[in-house]
């Protein structure tokens, strides 16, 4: 790969603009820093810009409404206008026959040369749209044939093959917490789930390049990372045998990053949770004792017909296990409701676990077909109606105990990453058991004695109240219950 240069002459203004998930704001990053390199001077603002980029999610009917609505409101702005992200590598040209407002459609294969694609919209040459195809058919079927691989296939957040010590990548805001990316894809087949066919197949990053952005990360500002991935889990699955513990064996090291003073695991397989894992997470210091584990339903019958495996033992079992490490560790997930086939037996078996595993936050969604997924063609559908109920039924459990599961921990201690902190108002941060966005925050009532706080400072705070899954805490002595 060239060096990048930068020509001042040619240096023109784009804005990026991200939806949906945390995976998507790190390929964000790195689009930025792949234009910045390649002569684009970011904007903040699309009313600045010569282009705006808008980085799409295509998960649920809802997420590519809001892409399609970002879309539109960016090209009212009369500014041209290109979409990339999950929405655009699924649908490609179709997306681009369905909204002429948008200028490209560019799909992760244009990734390397965004910053010549934008050139050609700015002086208005045509760039042919991006045509889908399942992306599972770039890398070989063995994982351990993958790394290799993958240096010559765009997989995005995998950009620093070529770039020596450099990190491309460019931060698009000053948040103190910031995601980092271990791998890509994913080689589950949940019948539900169509992520994989336009992220394709599961590659792990070399730990010594995910050490090194942390460093980067740690260099900006940044005093968490939260690692993310399609499926954490398999995390060196493609290393070969010494693969199994690459995850347990990258956490310590990432904790012990000059600057990093939290380290957050997200996004991993209860079936694929092993033990080892489970207490390397839960003891290593600097490391939260935060388990973001995707349980989706309890009942074993749903579960294989979502293509999982797991039960309501199973996983209260695992949530036991987790608690015999660390009692006050924070255990979350989301589950889907109406699944085709789902009975009011099944509904019962997912209220039992529930009601057994204390968790700290739940997501509750109700099922809707995919284009493309397996599930789209089962038999077994449900009413809308029905599905509503059982949505607005496990809606109301979930709050009930996560409250409650909030009350419990009054009186405990807890280290708030201040996140917030503004004149005039109560700063605001979480503790280790709240990743950004999905779960509460921490409130913080000031004290006389309290000296003025910043944005990333950590502190060590008693919890004295709670509201819903928010604490309300006060700042204690730093030795406090050590």
């Amino acid at each position: 790969m060239p060096s990048p240069t930068t020509d001042p002459v040619a240096t023109r203004r784009v804005s990026l603009l991200t939806l949906g998930c945390a995976r998507n704001e790190v390929d964000s990053e790195e689009l930025a820093g792949r234009l910045a390199a390649g002569g684009w001077e970011l904007a903040a603002e699309p009313e600045d810009s010569d282009v705006v980029v808008v980085n799409t999610c295509g998960f649920v009917e809802s997420a590519k409404k809001d892409s399609v609505d970002t879309l539109l409101a960016a090209s009212d702005t009369g500014k041209k206008v290109v979409a990339v992200g999950c929405m655009a590598e699924r649908y490609g040209n179709e997306l681009a026959e369905s909204l002429p407002e948008a200028d490209a459609v560019l799909g992760f294969d244009h990734y390397a040369d965004l910053a010549e694609r934008l050139d050609d919209v700015v002086a208005g040459r045509k760039v042919e749209s991006h045509t889908p195809s399942d992306r599972r058919k770039l890398l070989p079927i063995s994982p351990v044939q993958r790394p290799t691989a993958a240096e010559s296939v765009e997989v995005p957040g995998h950009a620093q093959h070529g770039w020596g010590p450099r990190v491309l990548r460019t931060r698009l805001d000053t948040s103190p917490v910031a995601a980092l990316k271990i791998a890509s894809g994913c080689d589950r087949r949940c019948s539900f789930c169509a992520i994989p066919s336009f992220r394709g197949s599961f590659v792990s990053r070399q730990p010594d390049e995910i050490v090194a952005e942390a460093m980067w990360l740690a260099e900006n500002g940044v005093k968490e990372v939260f690692l993310v991935s399609e499926n954490s889990t398999s995390y060196g699955k493609d290393f070969g045998r010494d693969g199994a513990r690459a995850l347990e064996l990258l956490v310590p090291r990432l904790a012990e990053v000059p600057g990093i003073e939290r380290v957050r695991v997200s996004y991993l397989q209860p079936a694929e949770t092993r033990p080892g894992l489970v207490k390397a997470i839960a003891t290593t210091p600097g490391v939260a004792d935060y388990f973001d584990l995707s349980f989706q339903h309890s009942s074993e019958t749903v579960l294989r017909r979502m293509r999982r495996f797991g039960s309501t033992d199973s996983f209260l079992a695992l949530c036991e296990q987790i608690r015999e490490y660390s009692p006050n560790a924070g255990i979350r997930t989301n589950v889907i409701v109406g699944f085709p086939g789902e009975t009011e037996e099944d509904v019962a078996e997912l209220e039992r676990f529930l009601n057994g595993a204390r968790l700290d936050a739940v997501g509750v969604f109700g099922y809707s077909d995919e284009d493309g997924t397996e599930a789209e063609t089962f038999d077994g559908k449900l009413d809308e109606s029905v599905v509503a109920e059982r949505v607005a039924r496990i809606s109301a459990l979930v709050e009930e105990l996560t409250s409650q599961r909030a009350e419990d921990r009054i009186g405990d201690f807890v280290d708030v990453l201040i996140e917030q902190a503004e004149d005039g108002e109560d700063p605001i941060g979480r503790a280790a058991h709240q990743a950004p966005e999905v779960d509460g925050e921490c409130v913080l009532i000031e004290t006389d004695d309290l000296p003025a706080l910043a944005v990333g400072d950590f502190v060590r705070c008693e919890v004295v109240d709670s509201e819903g899954v928010d604490l309300i805490v006060r700042p204690a002595p730093p030795e406090a219950d050590r």
